[in-house]
């Protein structure tokens, strides 16, 4: 028979807008409830099922199995996709993270577009992170939680790296042997400030409560 808590979290994914975090999932939950353990014995009951529990940036949802996606391609919108200068941009920042714009152009070897980023940030994959502690403070780019999502990364660490890279055929065999990926960035580095958001009330109203009436 099913335990309580796994009918309970079920029901949450299902309902839930988005991901959710094993703390959204608990504040919903009894006190008792054992919800890793809701999880875990999820996963068990939907493996190899046309839908799949699956963790993306630390929260957890249920999608499509991959292998079921061809299903789906009539019915789904048609993303939008990412220019050439965008996907080397976008993997530069992923990688580097903290990263520049004058770092982003010193890797790729040409002048970033604004366009570009501006269509990165659009989009939720790349968000503005802080301040770089040098003159001009410029500022510092990385991936948000909406990348990892759309990549189905549960985390950063879950980058491929030089190896993966190589048995896909995206990088030459014969690399030179000083050759290294980088290894992306979690918190603020070292030599960044948080960034300052200048237009941003000091206070925080909520208009919700107030009563319209004259």
């Amino acid at each position: 028979m099913t335990e309580p808590a796994e009918r309970q979290v079920e029901a949450l994914l299902f309902a839930a807008a988005g991901p959710l975090s094993l703390d959204d999932i608990a504040k919903r939950l009894p006190a008792n409830a054992d919800v890793e353990a809701a999880i875990a014995a999820l996963q068990a009951t939907y493996a190899g099922r046309g839908v799949e529990l699956v963790c993306v940036a630390d929260r957890w949802r249920f999608q499509t199995s991959p292998d079921l996606a061809f299903l789906m391609t009539e019915e789904r919108e048609e993303p939008r996709r990412l220019s050439k200068a965008a996907q080397e941009t976008l993997a530069i920042i992923a990688y580097h993270q903290p990263v520049t714009r004058a770092e982003i152009e010193s890797v790729r070897g040409v002048q970033a577009s604004r366009g570009t980023l501006d269509v990165l940030l659009e989009l939720g994959l790349v968000r503005m992170r802080g301040r770089r502690r040098t003159p001009g403070r410029p500022v510092t780019y990385g991936t948000t939680d909406a990348f990892l999502e759309h990549y189905g990364l549960a985390a950063l660490a879950d980058l491929p790296g030089m190896a993966e890279m190589k048995a896909a055929g995206l990088l030459s065999l014969d690399l030179p042997p000083d050759f290294a990926i980088p290894n992306p960035g979690g918190g603020l580095d070292v030599d960044e400030d948080p960034l300052e958001d200048d237009a941003a009330p000091e206070f925080h109203t909520d208009f919700l409560g107030e009563d319209e009436t004259p």
